[in-house]
């Protein structure tokens, strides 16, 4: 056979064997690799033309099947809060206190490592008609916890804070692409025409790990970017124009510049930076008015600012702002985030004094969210969140003092929990093991996670797609994402 191929072919004669010999790009394997990615529909499908130009804005728009939620709000905890020691307790380890781990551990900080167990430092109780146990540190989630879906399988198995926090925002443990809030944003559109849809409200002492990639949009159009607020006054900057522009002035300028706009858009066409620039500065124009109203906090009554913690230094900002989130969505705005400083739940050590005062910064205006949503008539439609991108490890970092102590990170099993638009309350989905190391039950992956929020919201993970270099793009990337659709109310 082999003498045969290398046989040159006779003068002005080309076989079908000598055809696939010849070149790399039309070699035997390639034709094979071809032919195998098509049987197993793998390989792309052929680019086609755009027959009409792509245009994209803000205005609402219908999803693929009815959706439960209209808006969603998302605490997200960056830095790790430790299951075991807040949503999933853990009795054996008590017993096994200071013995060594009988199995296999994955360590982020090796130097700082031991194989000593942990015990649970706080004591659970079960709370609610439901009957849900929660630890003592979280006394005011524990009276709205009949509302709440306490998932305790997550999993996203990337043991660096990065990798997980990507996976959890946008699908992926790598930068680049879109999060969450831009998907519901490019998807839906806005009942608002007067806010972003996608706002985030960053914390006082600075911005989450990662920064701006928990806002992108990535490869989406810049309209479906997230827009930063400011945890102080002026929350949002630039609103007010000069003194001598108020009025008609500003009023002619924005019409001169819309004509300009126009025929710069007429001229170069299908630039989506600029239909993005373009829209933004309209966004701005009639945001000046609704913006400032729709954070300024000072109409609400005494009690509800009581209610949040607004009244108290520990919980003012985390209280401010979970009140603001409230009015945001209650004024149209799809999704709101609202973010930690650094990964401050990241507990390698001091977890006895840092988680304390973390829960009770938190715990508080958090609840008071979930208790005003339903007394406003907005908690069916309004999707709460609260999570971070992994739970930490049930032995000991930083073997010493009790007052020093931490844990490790996790990603193979953690906690995250669910309330409102759609979703069952008073109920605990999932399992870890009896250490509360590994989910091994019900386990949901950030994939499964995102597949579950876009069918809240009437989206089909697998239709909502980008189309981008002759690709179809989407959040979760994977055919196999599941709906846990045990979780939810229809």
């Amino acid at each position: 056979m082999d003498r045969f191929i290398n046989t040159p072919s006779p003068s002005g004669f080309c076989s079908r064997r000598h055809f696939l010999q010849a070149g790399s790009a039309f070699g035997l394997g390639s034709t094979a690799l071809a032919w195998l990615l098509q049987q197993e529909g793998l390989l792309s499908a052929p680019a086609r033309p755009e027959l009409e130009q792509r245009t994209y804005d803000l205005k609402p728009k219908a999803g693929h099947h009815p959706a439960s939620a209209r808006a969603m709000i998302s605490i997200l905890m960056i830095g790790g809060p430790s299951q075991m020691d807040l949503f999933d307790p853990k009795p054996l380890l008590n017993q096994w206190a200071g013995k060594p781990f009988p199995g296999d551990l994955k360590f982020d900080n090796a130097g700082q490592a031991s194989s000593k167990v942990m015990p649970g430092l706080w004591e659970f109780q079960k709370h609610g008609q439901c009957g849900t146990e929660l630890s003592s540190l979280l006394p005011h989630l524990a009276r709205v916890v009949d509302e709440v879906c306490v998932v305790r399988s997550m999993r996203t198995g990337v043991n660096n804070h990065g990798q997980s926090l990507y996976a959890l925002t946008n699908g992926r443990i790598t930068s680049g692409a879109p999060t969450l809030g831009s998907w519901l944003s490019y998807g839906l559109g806005t009942p608002s025409q007067e806010l972003p849809a996608f706002l985030t409200l960053t914390h006082p002492s600075g911005l989450p790990l990662l920064a701006e990639a928990n806002w992108s949009n990535g490869w989406l159009p810049s309209i479906f970017q997230g827009t930063v607020v400011r945890p102080t006054e002026p929350r949002l900057l630039n609103l007010d124009p000069a003194p001598y522009l108020r009025g008609a002035p500003q009023d002619r300028q924005l019409e001169l510049l819309g004509q300009l706009n126009q025929e710069h858009r007429l001229e170069h066409p299908g630039e989506q930076d600029l239909d993005a620039r373009i829209a933004s500065y309209q966004l701005a124009a009639r945001m000046q008015t609704a913006a400032k109203e729709a954070m300024d906090i000072r109409s609400e009554s005494e009690a509800t600012r009581r209610l949040y913690g607004i009244d108290q230094e520990r919980t003012r900002d985390y209280g401010t702002r979970c009140l603001i989130a409230r009015r945001l969505v209650e004024r149209g705005v799809r999704f709101v985030q609202v973010v930690n400083n650094g990964q401050s739940w990241d507990q390698h050590s001091n977890l006895f004094t840092a988680l304390p005062d973390l829960c009770g910064r938190t715990d508080q205006p958090v609840a008071a969210l979930i208790q005003d949503l339903k007394a406003l008539g907005l908690l069916d439609s309004t999707l709460v969140h609260w999570g971070g991108e992994m739970g930490r490890l049930p032995v000991i970092q930083n073997d010493g003092p009790k007052e020093k102590v931490g844990r490790d990170h996790n990603t193979y099993g953690f906690t995250h929990w669910l309330a409102g638009g759609g979703v069952r309350g008073g109920m605990t989905y999932g399992e870890t093991d009896e250490w509360g190391h590994h989910a091994v039950k019900d386990i949901v992956t950030h994939h499964d996670l995102h597949a579950t929020l876009l069918h809240l919201f009437g989206l089909n993970h697998t239709q909502l797609v980008y189309r981008r270099a002759g690709r179809e793009l989407s959040l979760t990337d994977n055919k196999v994402a599941r709906v846990v659709r045990d979780i939810l109310k229809s």
